[in-house]
């Protein structure tokens, strides 16, 4: 089978498009056909070994060489085969999923627990949109902001791959969002759902006097201190993501979170849904609302799979409005 392959860190070019063994399903696997994957932070991560605090990390990137062989986290395709343990797929299944590696190829081995039936109203391509940026929404929302029918949103970074999504899943589960980003994307926010939109290049949000109780804060565009002053006495603060950078950032901001929360009224958290192991319920708890016209993937590009290290310097350039999806 194709796949590209990732032998060293560095730029989009070190992906390498060559011929992998077609890998064989273990006891409790899937062999799934991929139809369709995305490229995301996650992705350029690895492939770039940044930032270097993150090599060094229990569970991080890898010290010297990439931990991961083939990029990929998101699948969208049909079952081909299944191991003997396997009893809730069977070959010609139509499944998404979220894994640790793999989906840049045209076969990748997943877990019975790592997929679920894809959405009928989607397409492979929408439903690769999906896994980790929904996931990720999700546990921001409801595990680590906990959060109510009637409160207030508020979503920095907006009109991301995660943005779209929070914005969506926070309406769905009753609150009241406001949501932050650049001019160009206003539009496109309030489409989603949201009650309000902020536009960053002519308001700084922590500094107009509003309160809000929950705070997901995906652009990491200020600081924590800064970001506090925006949430009511007893609020939540979780923070996804943050400003790229070689050596700490954005771990580093997240290392912060982390260290004020112990000390201060609100509740201060990180939502990484990389190490989470119940993805398969977050999965059907998505597909649930996706089937329900509640939430609806936003793609910005699509790539064809041979083009995958050009998706991949058009995610790095951090502008993309919504996910960066590609087909094979």
């Amino acid at each position: 089978m194709k796949a590209f392959v990732l032998r060293s860190y560095g730029s989009p070019d070190v992906l390498d498009l060559t011929d992998v063994d077609t890998p064989a399903p273990g006891h409790d696997e899937v062999l799934v056909r991929v139809r369709a994957t995305s490229v995301q932070p996650y992705d350029w991560h690895h492939m770039r070994g940044e930032p270097y605090i993150a090599r060094l990390m229990p569970g991080g990137l890898g010290l010297r060489n990439p931990k991961l062989g083939i990029l990929g986290a998101d699948i969208a395709g049909e079952v081909e085969a299944v191991g003997k343990d396997v009893t809730a797929f069977r070959p010609g299944d139509e499944v998404f999923g979220l894994l640790k590696q793999g989906g840049f190829a045209e076969y990748v081995c997943g877990r019975e627990d790592e997929l679920a039936p894809k959405p009928k109203n989607l397409s492979f391509e929408q439903a690769a949109a999906v896994p980790l940026a929904a996931a990720t929404a999700l546990l921001a929302l409801r595990d680590k902001g906990r959060i109510e029918p009637g409160q207030k949103v508020l979503v920095n970074g907006a009109s991301g791959g995660v943005g779209t999504f929070v914005v969506q899943i926070a309406r769905a589960l009753g609150a009241e969002v406001t949501g932050v980003c650049s001019t160009r994307n206003v539009e496109l926010v309030r489409s989603l759902g949201a009650d309000e939109v902020i536009d960053y290049t002519k308001e700084d949000f922590t500094r107009n006097g509003r309160r809000y109780d929950l705070l997901v804060d995906i652009a990491g565009s200020h600081s924590a201190t800064a970001c506090r002053r925006v949430l009511t006495r007893k609020g939540a603060y979780v923070v996804v993501g943050g400003q790229p950078g070689r050596w700490v950032q954005p771990a580093g901001h997240a290392f912060s979170v982390i260290a004020v929360a112990p000390f201060v009224s609100q509740r201060m958290s990180v939502a990484d849904v990389v190490g989470y192991v119940e993805n398969k319920r977050n999965l059907l708890t998505l597909t649930e609302l996706i089937e329900q016209g509640k939430v609806t993937p936003v793609i910005d590009r699509s790539y064809p799979f041979e083009e995958i290290p050009a998706a991949m310097r058009y995610q790095e350039e951090g502008h993309a409005r919504g996910k960066v999806v590609i087909t094979l």
